[in-house]
């Protein structure tokens, strides 16, 4: 998507500091984070919300990732919150995880 930010992101037009990445999917720190440690899992594909997502091998990506994420972070107690859709508090349309840990 031509204005999405994570995609602009992915694709390298805006700098982050990844604290993961794989071929599909990257993790950064959110930049008004909720908890101690507040990571976002972002698909490097466009995908614009979790109810879009159709991709069963994308799917078992997101799930490996987070156990190796909170793995690598020493993340022991965590909560995962996905926001589908605006009005649930979605602020990008682009499909992302909050993995905040404490």
């Amino acid at each position: 998507m031509e204005n999405c930010i994570f995609c602009k992101i992915a694709n390298g037009e805006i700098p982050s500091e990844r604290v993961y990445e794989n071929d599909f999917l990257f993790a950064i720190k959110d930049l008004h984070p909720r908890a101690p440690k507040h990571l976002l899992l972002i698909p490097k594909v466009h995908v614009e919300k979790f109810a879009d997502l159709d991709d069963e091998n994308l799917a078992m990506e997101l799930y490996r990732a987070i156990q190796e994420i909170v793995k690598e972070q020493e993340i022991t107690d965590f909560k995962l919150q996905v926001n589908n859709g605006a009005r649930a508090g979605q602020e990008v349309m682009h499909l992302h995880i909050h993995i905040m840990g404490y």
